[in-house]
């Protein structure tokens, strides 16, 4: 497996739709014409842009040559403005893809989210068809995402078994009325926070995705 140098790491402030997004990006030195933008957990229970699983993610895309935006959303950091509900969230995320569009045009879009992140970019992609979507630990039990309008785009939903915020057997029911069905990677005993397993839900979403990205 090859791994990239991620030298190319930037901190910015990026016109949002309230005011300023605070913003890393990485960019892996041969990467791929694909940018994934990863949102974070609640932002009032301490979700930011720097959450460990929110880092992983994005470690993992780095891994096989995507670029990543990692972003405070508003009211987080020095993103200004004040927490949105899950729709001013989306809002962020639009500016932030009105912004790549940009900055690397010929770029496809992934999105990416874990916990609250999950609904924020689920919500985002039935806006902007994504490339992909990856969701972790979606709060199926805090939002409803059953009312999400259709989601066609590739899938790929990773859910702990032992969750303790978001119970697992709702998120694997409301799994099973989405067509198409998105494919899932169930962690058998495994926490909301993946606490010790960081190193396998990593080395997971570089397995799933690395061929796709290599051979197409």
């Amino acid at each position: 497996m090859t791994h990239f140098s991620l030298e190319q790491e930037k901190y910015l402030i990026l016109p949002g739709a309230v005011g300023p997004l605070e913003v890393i990006t990485v960019s892996p030195l041969q990467p791929k014409p694909i940018t994934a933008i990863i949102c974070h957990p609640h932002p009032l229970f301490g979700g930011t842009m720097n959450n460990k699983v929110v880092h992983t993610v994005a470690k993992a895309l780095n891994i096989i040559g995507i670029k990543t935006i990692r972003f405070n959303y508003r009211g987080v950091g020095k993103s200004a403005g004040s927490y949105g509900t899950g729709l001013g969230e989306v809002e962020d995320v639009k500016a932030l893809v009105a912004w790549l569009k940009a900055a690397y045009p010929r770029d496809a879009l992934w999105l990416a989210g874990f916990s609250f992140g999950a609904f924020v970019a689920a919500k985002a992609a039935t806006e902007l068809s994504p490339a992909t979507l990856i969701t972790i630990a979606p709060s199926v039990e805090h939002f409803d995402f059953t009312k999400l309008g259709k989601i066609t785009c590739p899938w790929l939903v990773i859910q702990g078994e032992a969750d303790e915020v978001v119970p697992s057997e709702k998120v694997f029911a409301w799994l099973k009325t989405l067509a198409p069905a998105p494919t899932l990677i169930r962690f058998p005993g495994v926490g909301h926070f993946f606490h010790g397993e960081l190193t396998a839900l990593r080395e997971a979403i570089v397995k799933h995705f690395s061929a796709k990205v290599n051979h197409g």
